[in-house]
């Protein structure tokens, strides 16, 4: 079990960190689009929009990555004071929520991918690029998002239980941030 945990904790700071690259891509596109409506007269019809389609990805992808770093948004205020099993109970307090969120996002980012898929569908501007390739990251990061979930109330149960939590099987413990 803490193979296959190990294995989908690498496998989200992997994404995270390729997926972070997407900014350098989408600062290339809208600069290329900025370039040309100032130098050349003439905007590209497709970088802006190829830019929104990425960040679109980007935004989603990175939710299993951001939960194995613990880098998500808390109200630190109080949060941020907490000792880490004082965290860690929150953490499984607040879990039923996180389950909740996380398994409408699957099913309506399934339904909403599952149809652009089946319709082939495109967006409405003049480029009219596929919109699927970016629909179906949603179930994907859902999943990636949920595995990682359950990993993390692993982890938060271990910490309650004074048991060892490492790195970089269960990611940033309780008590510590993001990288």
């Amino acid at each position: 079990m803490k193979n296959l945990a190990r294995t989908i904790t690498r496998l989200n700071r992997w994404i995270g960190r390729w997926a972070s690259l997407c900014v350098l891509i989408i600062f290339a596109f809208l600069l290329a689009d900025v370039v040309m409506r100032y130098l050349v007269g003439a905007p590209a019809i497709w970088t802006s929009e190829l830019a929104t389609l990425i960040f679109g990805g980007y935004a989603i992808i990175g939710g299993g990555y951001l939960l194995a770093e613990r880098a998500h948004v808390n109200v630190d205020i109080f949060y941020g004071a907490f000792s880490p099993k004082r965290k860690a109970l929150v953490d499984v307090v607040t879990w039923p929520l996180f389950f909740l969120f996380v398994a409408v996002l699957l099913w309506q980012g399934y339904d909403m991918a599952h149809e652009a898929i089946v319709d082939n569908e495109r967006s409405n501007s003049l480029w009219k690029p596929y919109l699927w390739p970016t629909k179906a990251l949603i179930p994907v990061a859902a999943t990636l998002l949920l595995l990682q979930g359950v990993i993390r109330l692993w982890a938060d149960i271990r910490i309650l239980m004074d048991l060892p939590v490492d790195e970089d099987t269960f990611g940033t413990q309780a008590g510590e941030g993001g990288h």
